[in-house]
């Protein structure tokens, strides 16, 4: 959803644009359809909304990244566990990364498969 308020730019955080890639190429890669997406993506969307959550796309991208956690785990890429520490070890690489820098995400010095 482009973010007007954004000086245009259609992500206002990095991760967004991240989960936006990564579904990409999921679906490239024939894990799930764009109807399957869309499906999976208004249930999210609706989901919030039965919440009482805003209903002014503040929180867009993040049933976008909901959807897509939710189709990785359906389709048995990964566990929630395994999501949960990917989350903390970008936090990391995020946080000990420089301005301007790549972030490099080493999974492998925490253990992950």
């Amino acid at each position: 959803m482009p973010a007007t308020a954004n000086n245009g730019a259609v992500f206002e955080e990095p991760w967004q644009a991240h989960a936006f890639a990564i579904t990409l190429q999921l679906h490239d890669k024939g894990v799930f359809t764009w109807p399957e997406w869309a499906t999976a993506l208004t249930h999210e969307i609706r989901a919030g909304q039965v919440r009482g959550e805003a209903d002014d796309g503040s929180l867009y991208y993040t049933h976008w990244l909901n959807a897509l956690e939710q189709l990785v785990i359906e389709r048995q890429l990964g566990t929630p566990e395994q999501i949960h520490e990917l989350e903390h070890a970008w936090a990391e690489a995020a946080e000990r990364t420089p301005h301007g820098q790549p972030i490099v995400l080493d999974i492998a010095e925490r253990g992950a498969p």
